[in-house]
């Protein structure tokens, strides 16, 4: 049976936990304001878009043509969401280190954030995981898989243009109450991953 709760939740709490899109809408909020950073808000939303549309083609060729997968998937994809609680209950502030060589991107550009989703560890993923362990073994449609890709696209935005819009305000929440945020994220994701057996 398919587990709303528990496929929600996994996307909220990956997409609003602090990560490289995150900290570059907080980091763009602050410096360039909201209305210049909903370019860069977009662009992350689209290429999470283009990352789960790619996870659903190759999952259609890994369930129509290696169908013993599943049995190898599933716990991996349990162990990564478990790895992943593991490192929101030990987040530890990271101290700041002066960079050496300075790349210089447009930090705010549309295509930029598109690009950079496809060397995000956590975008690629994240858009694995939730299409292997949360979609296709409940529901192929095609009625799914766009209802998938919308409550994404929300919940992609959502966290993002949050990040921009507070900014400086929303790193001195995390920092005040981070260890309680950091226990719910971490149980939600202990959740989901023991979800994948019920």
């Amino acid at each position: 049976m398919f587990n709303w709760f528990a496929f929600i939740s996994y996307m909220f709490v990956s997409c609003i936990t602090p990560g490289p899109n995150n900290l570059m809408c907080m980091a763009n909020g602050t410096k360039y304001g909201f209305r210049k950073s909903l370019r860069f808000c977009f662009g992350v939303t689209t290429g999470f878009t283009l990352i789960l549309l790619i996870a659903i083609g190759c999952n259609f060729f890994i369930y129509n043509y290696i169908p013993t997968i599943i049995k190898v998937m599933t716990p991996l994809g349990a162990l990564y969401i478990l790895y992943l609680a593991w490192i929101i209950w030990r987040d530890k502030p990271k101290p700041k280190k002066e960079d050496k060589k300075k790349l210089h991107l447009d930090t705010t550009a549309f295509h930029t954030a598109v690009v950079l989703q496809f060397v995000n560890p956590k975008g690629l993923l994240y858009g694995m995981t939730l299409i292997t362990n949360f979609v296709f073994p409940y529901d192929r449609s095609i009625g799914m898989f766009a209802m998938t890709i919308v409550a994404n696209w929300f919940i992609v935005l959502f966290s993002n243009v949050c990040w921009v819009l507070f900014g400086s305000i929303f790193q001195k929440f995390f920092e005040d109450y981070k260890k309680v945020l950091n226990a719910v994220m971490a149980l939600l994701l202990v959740y989901c991953a023991i979800s994948l057996f019920l």
